[in-house]
């Protein structure tokens, strides 16, 4: 059994699409990041820089006791490694798989996320900020563009490298991006949302979001 502390965010998606791709077993607890939730005492002890998601594996690989995990991109490479799925058996593809699930942590999801904020939370509109974090955004879609030219998915084979980057296309109107100006990636795109598991990763969280506004 896994225990994810989770939010109906592009990184809290992106776990989630995984265990639904598997098949593992898995209940969630909820983190209402908007109530400030990720502060309390007993999530910071499994999720100390307070953010989501995190898991709990309580049947970890070396039979050891129950193992905590933070960070979006380390949670799916170890369940991936647990598992023996989505994640290249060869020695030069995996490699190849990693440059982009760290590309995702590093680029995509950051300079998204201040676009998000600078866009559309930020109680003031700062015209520099905004067109900053939208061209960065632009110039990032490009560059996935590129690597999907010649690839069905970003790694050759879907892999988590795809389950990280597609929650953080997912918004792309609000991001001031349209699909039509890449066109590989548009494609990918379809692919990767047509995907059952993908479905219900994103039905479950919209369950979950009208569960919780019902009280």
């Amino acid at each position: 059994m896994i225990d994810l502390y989770y939010w109906m965010t592009p990184n809290g998606h992106k776990v989630r699409i995984f265990l639904e791709e598997t098949g593992l077993d898995y209940r969630v607890h909820p983190i209402n990041i908007g109530k400030g939730e990720q502060f309390a005492p007993d999530f910071l002890s499994i999720a100390p820089n307070n953010r989501i998601p995190a898991i709990v594996d309580h049947s970890p690989s070396d039979h050891g006791e129950g193992i905590s995990l933070f960070e979006s991109g380390a949670i799916l490479l170890y369940l991936a490694e647990k598992t023996g799925q989505f994640i290249p058996s060869n020695f030069r593809d995996k490699q190849l798989m990693l440059q982009w699930l760290f590309w995702q942590m590093g680029g995509l999801g950051p300079m998204a996320g201040q676009n998000h904020h600078f866009s559309l939370y930020a109680p003031e509109k700062i015209p520099y900020a905004i067109n900053r974090y939208v061209t960065e955004t632009t110039r990032l879609y490009s560059v996935l563009n590129k690597q999907l030219a010649d690839k069905e998915f970003i790694a050759g084979e879907y892999s988590i490298a795809d389950m990280a980057c597609y929650p953080w296309i997912a918004p792309y109107a609000q991001q001031g991006q349209n699909l039509d100006d890449f066109p590989h990636l548009k494609r990918w795109f379809n692919a990767v949302a047509a995907r059952p598991a993908v479905q219900r990763a994103y039905a479950l969280a919209a369950e979950l979001s009208a569960t919780l506004a019902a009280g």
